[in-house]
């Protein structure tokens, strides 16, 4: 059954924990004559609150289908004798959930669902490598809920979803803390240091590449267990790229992966030859990453066919970014970000006098992009032309991050800097930073120094 509003499954939006509908058992049925009414366990009502899982606020518009009820007029009760119900609770653009549980002597039961729009899944934030996420809306100021030390180096941001923060530290631990008080719900050794990369959410696995093994590792997120693995030729430092059940992946052997989740198996292997570090990026049919002789490669998602090559000058050790039909490629030796088109056409490119390790983020037709001078930049993504620089305070080695308009950019100078997208103002001068700025979800973000994660929510 679905209940929209019902006076006892209670939808979010239509009544918190204090609302009790009717309180009172339905009358039992007047006897008759020759017919005595059999003798039923009394019933009692039950209460559910769906919320945000996020934001913790109501969720409108929620809906509530319950198995182990007994219906009555327009109520629900369940009998005074039952130990536990199951029901699945959903909303438009949230992901459903179906629990069972013990009924307590209060019957009241909150659930939490979570946007699909607002989580963070993979490195990049999307496939195509953006460093932008679009569902999340947390502007400065800020302050700090809970911070965490994690023992060493945290190159590459968590990713989060479900209320649940994932990452690896340079040592190879992975692990799994809740984003509400930072507290470590699983952790797992990989055997794996060292370790640069972020994992992939994939439904309820996790997908995490082990750069000292070369193995491409699936885990149960729920307990941290591990599923299976599948070995590569050679170390691997790119991200995931998970589209559709396939990992897309490239390691220092200069080989290019597809491998299907569900088989375990490669669907295709493309042997380019040139080591590769970046993470692979991938938009529509085609993947794109750059290798260690300074090409960019595009191949044919499906058959790891190459399609095109050009060349951007030297070793390409971050990932590459696209948006807008244009691929945006970091050039390390060259000191230069490079543009081309889904054709492999060259665009322009902007040098900076230094090595440009980070992958670009994009955002609102404009490129941001770091050096080692420890400028940042915003350049037009359609000319190239700069916008606006500024220094951030020491070499910057991770990629930048824009959420919602802001461009944060940690450095070797040890802090994060929020900068407005559009003007390069200065909003937010933090004093923690190192490789990676930010990551996070719908109500925190999560600020990254050497061994350190602090969270942050907007002081408003």
């Amino acid at each position: 059954m679905v209940l929209l509003g019902a006076t006892v499954i209670v939808a979010a939006g239509c009544g918190g924990g204090g609302q009790t509908g009717s309180t009172t058992s339905p009358a039992a049925p007047r006897p008759s004559s020759s017919h005595p009414a059999p003798i039923l366990a009394p019933l009692r009502p039950v209460w559910v609150n769906v919320v945000d899982g996020d934001t913790g606020r109501l969720v409108a518009g929620a809906r509530v289908t319950a198995r182990g009820f007994v219906r009555h007029g327009a109520s629900l009760f369940t009998r005074r004798q039952a130990r536990s119900v199951t029901i699945t609770t959903w909303a438009p653009h949230y992901s459903s959930r179906t629990i069972r549980f013990a009924l307590d002597l209060s019957r009241h039961l909150t659930v939490r669902i979570y946007r699909t729009d607002g989580q963070w899944l993979m490195y990049g934030a999307t496939p195509a490598r953006t460093q932008f996420h679009e569902g999340i809306s947390l502007r400065p100021p800020f302050r700090t809920v809970w911070t965490k030390y994690l023992g060493t180096l945290l190159e590459f941001p968590a990713v989060i979803d479900d209320g649940i923060a994932y990452l690896t530290n340079f040592s190879g631990k992975l692990f799994a803390l809740s984003m509400t008080d930072g507290r470590t719900l699983w952790e797992q050794d990989l055997n794996a240091k060292p370790q640069a990369s972020s994992p992939a959410v994939v439904g309820s696995r996790l997908v995490v590449h082990a750069m000292a093994s070369g193995r491409v590792v699936v885990l149960d997120r729920a307990s941290g267990r591990v599923l299976w693995s599948r070995e590569t030729s050679a170390r691997i430092e790119s991200s995931p790229a998970v589209v559709d059940g396939i990992d897309y992946l490239g390691n220092w052997a200069g080989d290019i992966y597809a491998l299907d989740l569900k088989t375990h198996r490669n669907r295709w292997v493309y042997h380019d030859g040139c080591k590769i570090t970046a993470s692979v990026t991938v938009a529509g049919g085609v993947v794109y990453v750059g290798d260690y002789c300074g090409r960019v490669l595009a191949l044919r998602r499906t058959t790891g066919k190459l399609l095109w090559s050009s060349s951007a000058g030297s070793p390409i050790y971050g990932s590459s970014a696209l948006a807008g039909g244009r691929l945006f490629v970091p050039s390390r030796g060259a000191g230069a970000l490079y543009a081309f088109t889904t054709g492999g056409r060259y665009l322009w490119h902007v040098s900076t006098g230094g090595l440009v390790y980070s992958g670009p983020a994009v955002w609102n037709g404009r490129v941001y992009f770091g050096s080692y001078t420890g400028t940042l930049y915003c350049v037009s993504a359609a000319t190239g032309a700069v916008l606006w620089t500024r220094y951030a305070g020491g070499p910057i080695s991770g990629s930048p991050t824009v959420i919602d308009g802001v461009v944060y950019v940690g450095s070797f100078g040890h802090r994060i800097l929020g900068i407005d997208g559009r003007t390069g103002r200065t909003l937010l001068d933090f004093p923690h930073g190192e490789y990676v700025a930010v990551s996070g979800n719908r109500s925190k973000l999560l600020f990254y120094g050497w061994a350190t994660i602090w969270a942050v929510e907007p002081k408003a």
